[in-house]
Formats: structure tokens, sequence, C-alpha cells
């Protein structure tokens, strides 16, 4: 690329930050081996004097959870007219919210596990044991619990006794406010990629997921040997077009730029069952976007370096 001067935000202060300090190590490292200039910044209370006196032709965000996901970073970048790779501030906020983005899968006709989103104060008012009951017989055994905002799969856990439930929730409350309960779905847990390229979004080769402990949860995500990824997936071609479909349409229906990321759950009657979708994908070693990317033989360098090329376009 050109001699681009690139701010890589990386950190802040979401439960998520080791993650994100990692994977904007590694995409500063690859942008530097393809020419740029790369400025490693934090999100804090000095980024916008920062972004104000020595503005970099582009800003890449490799944040995760909080700021850097629900569009607040995107929109205070907006404020200030510097580019960005990466979703805009309003469409950011869509997909950050999982029950907005699972209604609005739905409403489109692609399949998501049923599920119900109840805030903290709807187990308090109505008591917490007839709302579970409820939960249950409507939803099944096992539930997926997970926060209704956030990444990583912090706080996301399988409950399958009835009686473990009241634990599992609070233990999820401590990440947010609202609880979403997913029906759980078996079957090979897969994640596509969409990057665009001259405005036009494709779908990276699927990633199988096949994590030791069954759950690929917080550990497995982060913890190198947890987990073993297959890329291509392991799945027959009339599948793989189905993921890679799903995501496009996923991409364009949240409105999402540049990259993002669906993960799935392909069920025993191969359908494709959309988890959630995520518009600032990990870049750690254990990151699927960059297995991914390897695997459609694309450095990621070079990938987010043409990224950095069309940000500077629309600005």
């Amino acid at each position: 690329m050109s001699e681009r001067t690139v701010a890589v935000l990386a950190g802040g202060l979401s439960h998520e930050r080791e993650v994100s300090l990692r994977s904007g190590r590694r995409l500063a490292a690859a942008l530097r081996k393809v020419g740029a200039v790369v400025l490693e910044w934090d999100v804090d209370a000095a980024l916008v004097e920062r972004l104000r006196t020595d503005p970099p032709d582009a800003v890449a965000i490799a944040l995760h959870g909080g700021e850097g996901e629900n569009g607040s970073v995107q929109a205070v970048l907006e404020l200030l007219d510097i580019p960005f790779v990466g979703t805009s501030a309003r469409s950011c906020r869509r997909a950050w919210d999982k029950p907005t983005a699972k209604a609005e899968l739905a409403r489109s006709g692609l399949d998501t596990p049923d599920w119900v989103a109840l805030p903290h104060t709807t187990f308090r008012a109505l008591g917490a044991q007839a709302v579970l009951d409820a939960m249950v017989d409507r939803l099944g055994l096992p539930l997926m619990l997970k926060p209704d905002q956030g990444g990583s799969a912090l706080g996301a856990q399988v409950v399958a006794d009835r009686a473990d439930l009241p634990a599992a929730m609070v233990s999820c409350l401590a990440y947010a406010d609202t609880v979403l309960a997913e029906r759980f779905i078996v079957g090979t847990e897969v994640a596509v990629s969409v990057v665009e390229d001259r405005g036009e979004p494709r779908a990276l080769p699927p990633v199988e997921v096949d994590a030791v402990g069954g759950v690929y949860d917080y550990t497995a995500r982060y913890t190198p040997g947890a987990t073993t990824f297959h890329c291509p997936a392991r799945l027959d071609a009339t599948v793989l077009a189905a993921l890679e479909e799903a995501a496009l349409a996923s991409h364009r229906l949240l409105g999402l730029r540049d990259v993002s990321r669906m993960d799935a759950v392909v069920d025993a009657d191969g359908r494709v069952q959309i988890l959630e979708v995520n518009v600032s994908p990990g870049l750690t070693e254990t990151s699927m976007l960059p297995i991914a990317s390897a695997a459609a033989g694309t450095d990621l360098g070079e990938l987010y370096a043409a990224l950095v090329e069309r940000a500077v376009e629309r600005g």
C-alpha cells in the first residue's frame, strides 16, 4: 500500500480489553509489513485530542466489546470526519444488541434459534423462579444463556439442568443487565467472515470450530490448543454454500460495512442457525478471520490495507 498513516485502536475499558490488545498488536504488525505507518492507540481520555492534533489517514478498529462495537467510537470518528475501517455507528448499534439483530434476521426469513431476552428487573419484580420455569417450558433444555450485548462468549454458558439455571443467570448478569436465553442447537459450530472488495461483500471460507470441551466458550476461544479449527469446514458443498449466503445476507441486512463475521450452528437437518453477527471480528492467533483469510490465500495485512484505502476514499 502507499505509505498511509493508520491508527490502530485497541484496548479500551471493556471486559474484552486483553483480547482487543492482542488483536491490535497483530493488525498493527500486519499493516506494517505492507508499508503502512502504524500508530497504536489505546481508547482513553486522550484519544479525541490525538485525533484532532495528529489525524491519521484512517483508523482501523481492533476493539472488542463496549465502545468498540456498540457504535460509540465510530460515532466520535464520524463527528471528527476521520475515515475508519468498519461499520457505521448506527449499524454497529443494530448488530451490537443481540435480540434486535436476531429479530431482524428472523423477520427476513433467516433461521436463528428461538429466544427470549429479559432484563434483571423482570426477574426481581415477577419472581425469578416463576420466570425461569416459564422460560424452560417455552424453550426447553438445554439453554444457551448469554448477555444481550458483548462478545468473546463472556458470561455465556450452556445449562442442561433446571436446577443450575439460577446460578447461571447470576453469572450472566455480571456482564449485562439483560440475559438472552436461547434454545441450544446441537450441531456443527461454524464462523463465516465477510470482507468487501471494491464495495462488494464476499464470504471467506467457513471455519469449523471443534472445541475440546464441546462448548466454544472464552477459554476455548483464546487458549492455544483448546480448539481445533477446520477451514474450509468439513461440510458438504450445499451446506457450505448456504453458510456463505447466510453470512452475506446478514451483512447486507444489518447494514454492515468492510468486514464482519457471522457465527452459526449447522443443525442435524443441515440448516444454518445464525447465532450472532460481529462488526469487529477478532484478529488474535486463535481468531477465525485470519484463519479464513489465510485459507483464501489472502494476506491479512493486504486485506486490511485495501480496506484502509476504501475508508480513505469514503472520507
